[in-house]
């Protein structure tokens, strides 16, 4: 059986590299290929129109590889070849990768956990405010909007039409609130969830109609919730737990067994825990603390957490737990770590960092023809080149005060601010550990921005206007 032929295409520049990297991989891949090096420098500027023009593709090909940043329409080189047509990676050293075995994905996302996304102080909120925020947590993930009433007790004589509001949104909705008096109109008007009850409202649960979470009379005892369970079982009133989870310095890691020992007292019933008591609570970003308190969730079979976005540091964390309850659900259905899945909660660091030697810049500073600037960052230095300059400094001002010394001729303003602004990404991407590719946003995980193509400033053909 012949094996599958790859003809990849790409620029002067990269064709060494390219071809190093192709050799590596074909015979372990089993595959045989042809390199097409196009009469251009920098192969991130090909257009499929420009290729289908200069492409040499040979009748054996079964595939066609183009550069990373080959965006647009592929007809015009379909029209001229049977074989499959695909871009590939934008780096040329993540092919390793693109032709490696890779984890089959195709259910990836399922989860069994439901977030409750509580809306602080709702008494003290205009109703847009309540329903922005609302609407904010059901695009980041929320399946339940939790009204936060005032922890001191005060009545708040608004919160059926609150509630009323949300439901009528399509919104389902949980009371967060230990006084009857408000709970009542609370589930008159749809809350279909009360959080909490024990032994002070205990009575009135039966009346409401709908599901509770129990919790302890005694936080240190878990036993403490015997009886209020076994009245709300008794009249038939659905219920969850929750042992509560207590903030590090507060008796944090004791909290965490509550748990373990409520799920060995009580194995079949439904739990839900308060995880912004964590997140909320503790100088760290929220993202990785999420990851593990869900992980937790997951072997102790809570399928419901509480959480919130009022502290600055956990402002996407409705979004974090959605994604973290899809990567953990993932790695114990396939009983793998929950590694090299989805990379969207690493956002301060990237996975990994790929890296030129000193070697490659200097090759690379003698190719350039060109009077255009490339940057590099390795994570010590930015490297800027072209047309046989290469300056390597931490500090960019160093850097372009090294430029200006025999400034291009094509060095005005706008292209100066380009330089400013693409070398404020490398510095950022030295100092966090990040990748940098010039013309690309840092990737921050779920929090990413992504760029225009080509953030080059165009010259203005009009003054802008004054405000």
């Amino acid at each position: 059986m012949s094996k599958t032929h790859i003809h990849f295409v790409t620029g002067k520049l990269a064709a060494a590299a390219l071809t190093e990297v192709v050799e590596q991989i074909a015979d372990r891949c089993s595959f045989e290929y042809t390199i097409d090096v196009l009469p251009i420098t920098v192969a991130a500027l090909m257009t499929p129109e420009w290729i289908s023009r200069r492409i040499d593709i040979p009748a054996a090909a079964d595939r066609v590889i183009l550069p990373g940043y080959c965006d647009g329409d592929l007809t015009p080189i379909q029209k001229i070849t049977d074989a499959a047509i695909e871009v590939g990676p934008k780096d040329l050293r993540q092919l390793p990768r693109y032709f490696g075995t890779t984890m089959d994905r195709t259910d990836y996302g399922k989860h069994d956990l439901k977030i409750i996304a509580e809306i602080n102080h709702a008494p003290r909120m205009s109703r847009d405010e309540i329903l922005d925020l609302a609407n904010h947590y059901r695009q980041s993930g929320a399946d339940y909007i939790d009204v936060g009433c005032e922890p001191d007790g005060t009545f708040w004589p608004g919160v059926g039409d609150c509630v009323k509001m949300l439901c009528d949104a399509g919104f389902e909705v949980s009371i967060d609130s230990l006084n009857p008096q408000e709970i009542e109109p609370a589930v008159r008007a749809g809350a279909s969830l009360v959080l909490s009850v024990n032994q002070s409202n205990l009575r009135a649960a039966p009346d409401w109609g709908c599901e509770v979470v129990v919790i302890p009379d005694d936080i240190s005892d878990v036993t403490s919730m015997d009886q209020s369970i076994e009245f709300l079982v008794d009249k038939n009133v659905p219920i969850r737990i929750d042992p509560i989870i207590e903030p590090i310095g507060l008796g944090f890691a004791k909290s965490l067994y509550r748990y373990y020992q409520a799920r060995e007292r009580w194995p079949d019933v439904e739990m839900m825990m308060g995880i912004g008591n964590i997140t909320e609570l503790t100088d760290v970003d929220s993202a990785g603390v999420n990851v593990l308190l869900l992980a937790i969730c997951h072997e102790l079979r809570i399928r419901s957490v509480l959480t919130t976005e009022v502290i600055n540091w956990a402002k996407s964390s409705v979004r974090e737990c959605d994604l973290a309850r899809r990567l953990i659900f993932y790695a114990n259905e396939k009983k793998i770590p929950a590694k090299h899945v989805d990379r969207q909660l690493v956002m301060l660091r990237d996975t990994e960092l790929l890296g030129f030697d000193d070697a490659f810049y200097e090759q690379l500073a003698a190719d350039i023809k060109d009077n255009d600037l490339r940057i590099f960052a390795d994570g010590k230095s930015i490297h800027l080149l072209g047309n046989s300059r290469h300056f390597a400094e931490s500090d960019p001002f160093e850097v372009f005060d090294n430029l200006m010394e025999n400034p291009p001729k094509n060095l005005d303003e706008s292209h100066a601010f380009y330089l400013g602004f693409e070398m404020c990404k490398a510095l950022i991407a030295n100092q966090l550990g990040k990748q940098y590719t010039q013309d690309e946003a840092l990737d921050w995980g779920l929090l990413t921005v992504a760029e225009q193509d080509r953030h080059r400033l165009k010259k203005r053909t009009s003054k802008p206007k004054q405000k």
